[in-house]
């Protein structure tokens, strides 16, 4: 819109007033036929940005592996199990129902997968990962000639963009260019490659806790998908025959108490809860006293996930790991950090942040199967120094599983 000046305007109404109808006509016409023109240039840039958007979409497919939209294979997804619902959804099928879990009640039964199934799963979680990482650096030993700097700075190049990071990245080439003295082929040269990667790899499966209760305390940055990881958790200790107890600590996000509320009634676990913006501190003190009072093998708490930049979470979560600790001498036992695997090297930034904070004592990284760039498992596992319990590999109860270094490197390479 642009601003007429009033004697302007006056001067245009005087014009058209006293001009014949065909003048009128005319400049009509004009107006029409700019307004036209106007309405097909944009549509004409607007076609040229959906054709550059579908290039882009394209390349990306090729460079993924990905199947294309029109040509390629017909994904058909995985038929949808209880345990897959959202939170929410499943809390809206138990208002339906009328039928809610009693405490103690046993959850339902659930299959544990052979170690042929869940090498295949992690294998296609993987996926993402293996069609650019693997592909890449198969391409380049199998392409090389001989081993050279060449050789070597590329490598570099496609450890580091698949975010192993570069300390990381510099320690293996290092390692292999003194392990490959006097070998001449490159296949030698991914062999040792190979190796080293799973030296690096550190994993400590958690084991059957030999305190009752077991506290866990676990923390992370929202989004990362912590509830989640709760909930699964909750499963796979409820399929053990363990009695569980989850404490909702996170008392200020909006539906977090209620979201874990839902997955304790779907494993079967206790579940202690305060008021919206109460002291998170004091609900994980009850969590702990009513898992004593209770006989509980397994107490669970979620905590504030906001952005771990803030000086105040931490001092929250130090506030809360203190609280623990004095209702129950050594507890926690266990602090889990969830990661994202999406966000690259942003979760090696937040590994440390957290480490540095209130000290952790194992990872879950989660959204393996959703990211290209599976190196951050790497170079976490080197830079921090802290054992990767357990890693996701897809959405279903099943898909979070106890890491194997040994079986995660033979999904990957």
């Amino acid at each position: 819109m642009f601003h007429i000046p009033i004697e302007s305007a006056y001067d245009i109404v005087k014009t058209v007033y006293y001009s014949s109808r065909w003048e009128i006509l005319g400049f009509l016409l004009v107006i029409f036929l700019l307004l036209r023109l106007k309405h097909i240039r944009a549509e004409q840039i607007r076609n040229l940005k959906v054709s550059r958007l579908k290039q882009e979409e394209e390349t990306v497919q090729k460079e993924t592996g990905s199947p294309d939209a029109k040509t390629g294979p017909e994904i058909q997804k995985p038929a949808q199990t209880d345990f897959d619902k959202a939170p929410m959804e499943a809390a809206e099928d138990l208002c339906r129902s009328g039928s809610e879990k009693e405490p103690h009640a046993s959850p339902e039964p659930v299959r544990e997968p052979g170690p042929v199934s869940i090498r295949e799963r992690l294998k296609s979680g993987l996926s993402k990962t293996r069609n650019v990482f693997t592909a890449r650096i198969e391409s380049l030993f199998s392409d090389s000639a001989g081993i050279d700097s060449a050789l070597m700075e590329e490598m570099e190049e496609i450890l580091i963009t698949s975010d192993v990071g570069m300390k990381t990245t510099m320690a293996l080439t290092d390692s292999i260019l003194e392990k490959a003295k006097g070998i001449s082929d490159p296949r030698e040269i991914f062999r040792i490659l190979k190796n080293e990667i799973r030296s690096l790899l550190k994993a400590a499966k958690p084991g059957d806790p030999d305190v009752k209760p077991y506290v866990i305390m676990v923390v992370g940055v929202n989004g990362v998908g912590k509830t989640t990881t709760i909930g699964k958790l909750a499963l796979r200790y409820a399929a053990a025959g363990k009695k569980v107890l989850l404490g909702a600590a996170d008392t200020f996000r909006a539906a977090a108490a209620e979201q874990l509320e839902t997955w304790a009634k779907r494993t079967g676990a206790d579940f202690v809860r305060h008021r919206e913006n109460s002291d998170p501190a004091a609900v994980a003190y009850d969590s702990v006293e009513a898992a004593i009072k209770r006989g509980m093998d397994i107490v669970i708490i979620d905590t504030a996930g906001r952005l771990h930049t803030k000086k105040n979470l931490m001092e929250e979560l130090k506030k809360i790991k203190r609280s623990i600790g004095k209702r129950l001498d050594g507890a926690p036992h266990d602090v889990l950090l969830v990661l994202d695997a999406t966000t690259g090297q942003n979760a090696l930034s937040q590994a440390r942040m957290f480490h540095d904070g209130i000290g952790v004592s194992s990872i879950a990284l989660t959204k393996l199967d959703g990211t290209a760039k599976g190196g951050i498992v790497i170079g976490i596992s080197n830079e921090i120094g802290i054992p990767i319990h357990y890693i996701g590999v897809g959405e279903r109860a099943e898909d979070l599983q106890p890491f194997d270094p040994d079986a995660f490197v033979d999904a990957l390479l």
